[in-house]
């Protein structure tokens, strides 16, 4: 049985102050969860967020990284830098990256593979903008965003976690009915079989689009949501934590 990932993305928001707050909060209430909870914070806070989460049950992790091992890529920042700050796991592809910064999906493939190698767990993003939606291509975008990313790692997709969040519900308010959800959740699994069957059955597939306490459990009651990538409420250690009770059986 895949166990339920609630993974919280800060995006560009936090301070020395209110993060402080948050992680401890956050830390106090994880324990009456059994869903697997973890931050993805700014850069700058990863050194706040280890000393606060160590020897915690929630694990943290970062919102992007680089392709490369090391070099003259000013601004980017190392998988080997991440694992300094024991860091878990890493958003990659997420479609903030994709539409303001450029990032193709043969990009996130390569950024995935250097995850795995850092034995970093890759969240890998997929998702469809409104006018794709209104087209029809749902499904088409969603697989051509993916299949770089079976293929560079065609050997470690159960090491991987994916992130279905459609961008017409991202910060809009909207959200994708659990069972629009759960269509698009059955299409990547299908995929995931049709390149690992095996690993299709442990790869864990998180829903990303406006997921709060009131909608969570019937995303996650759905059989192909495996837990959700929470983006305003994770900023708000109530919210996250209602989320995460929502996955309780």
């Amino acid at each position: 049985m895949r166990r339920t990932l609630i993974a919280g993305n800060w995006k560009m928001n936090g301070d020395l102050v209110t993060n402080a707050a948050l992680l401890q909060a956050v830390r106090a209430g994880a324990q009456a969860h059994s869903a697997e909870l973890v931050v993805c914070v700014p850069a700058p806070y990863l050194a706040q967020t280890q000393a606060a989460l160590e020897s915690s049950s929630v694990a943290w992790g970062a919102q992007d990284m680089s392709a490369h091992e090391a070099g003259a890529y000013t601004g980017e920042v190392a998988g080997r830098m991440l694992k300094d700050f024991a860091c878990r796991y890493v958003i990659l592809g997420h479609s903030e990256r994709r539409s303001m910064h450029g990032e193709s999906s043969a990009d996130v493939a390569k950024k995935t593979k250097q995850a795995l190698a850092h034995g970093l767990t890759p969240i890998v993003c997929v998702g469809e903008t409104l006018a794709e939606r209104e087209a029809g291509s749902t499904s088409h975008v969603v697989q051509e965003q993916l299949q770089p990313v079976l293929s560079e790692v065609l050997d470690q997709l159960k090491h991987i976690v994916i992130a279905y969040e459609p961008v017409w519900a991202i910060g809009t308010g909207k959200t994708a009915t659990p069972e629009m959800a759960q269509e698009v959740h059955a299409l990547i699994r299908q995929q995931l079989a049709a390149a690992d069957s095996a690993a299709a059955n442990v790869v864990r597939i998180l829903y990303g689009g406006s997921m709060k306490p009131d909608n969570a459990v019937d995303l996650l009651a759905m059989p192909d949501i495996d837990g959700g990538l929470i983006g305003g409420a994770a900023l708000k250690a109530a919210d996250f934590l209602a989320i995460a009770q929502a996955s309780q059986p």
